[in-house]
C-alpha cells in the first residue's frame, strides 16, 4: 500500500488536473462513469526502469482497452522531456507532468530509500474509487500484471 498517508484502497481518488505534452489538460474527473483508470507514477522519463515500465503499459494498452480503462503515467519531468518521451517510445496513452510534485504528495507515493521518487500504480474504479494500489520500485511489468488482474474483476456499470 502507499503508505499510511494518502489514498488507501475504497477512498475517493483524489481529482486533479495536470498538463500533457499534447498541450492538453488532463482532469480525473473527465474519466468518472466512462472508463476505469490506471494511473501510474515513476520517477523518471527516460530511465532503464521507468522505459520498461512504460513499454510494457504501451504492449498492453490494448488489453486496458479492452478492460475499458484508461491509463496515464505521471512524472516529475518537463513537458518538453515527457514529449520526447512518448515519441521515442510510441507511447499510446496520457503522459502528465507533476513537475512540483503536489499531485505524488497528495496520493501518498512514497520514496524509495528517501530519495527516488516511488513507483506505484492506483486502479480507480468508473465510480472514482481506488480498487488496488501496487507498490513495486523494480517489478515494472507486474504493475501491469496486477492492474490487467484487477480490472478484469470489475463489472462495466
Amino acid at each position: 500500500m502507499a503508505g499510511s498517508v494518502g489514498v488507501r484502497v475504497g477512498d475517493p481518488a483524489p481529482d486533479f488536473s495536470l498538463p500533457s505534452p499534447n498541450g492538453e489538460t488532463v482532469s480525473l474527473h473527465n474519466f468518472r462513469g466512462q472508463s476505469a483508470v490506471v494511473l501510474f507514477f515513476f520517477p523518471r522519463a527516460n530511465t532503464l526502469v521507468c522505459t520498461a515500465e512504460a513499454c510494457a503499459f504501451r504492449d498492453s494498452f490494448e488489453a486496458f482497452h479492452d478492460e475499458g480503462a484508461e491509463v496515464i503515467g505521471v512524472s516529475g519531468d518537463s513537458l518538453e522531456t515527457l514529449r520526447g518521451f512518448a515519441a521515442r517510445h510510441r507511447l499510446p496513452f496520457h503522459l502528465l507532468s507533476d513537475a512540483d510534485g503536489a499531485l505524488r504528495t497528495l496520493y501518498g507515493v512514497p520514496k524509495t530509500f528517501g530519495l527516488i521518487p516511488g513507483r506505484v500504480t492506483y486502479v480507480i474504479d468508473l465510480r472514482g474509487i481506488v480498487r488496488h494500489i501496487f507498490v513495486a520500485q523494480f517489478q515494472t511489468t507486474k504493475h501491469v500484471e496486477e492492474a490487467i488482474r484487477i480490472l478484469k474483476g470489475f463489472e462495466r456499470t
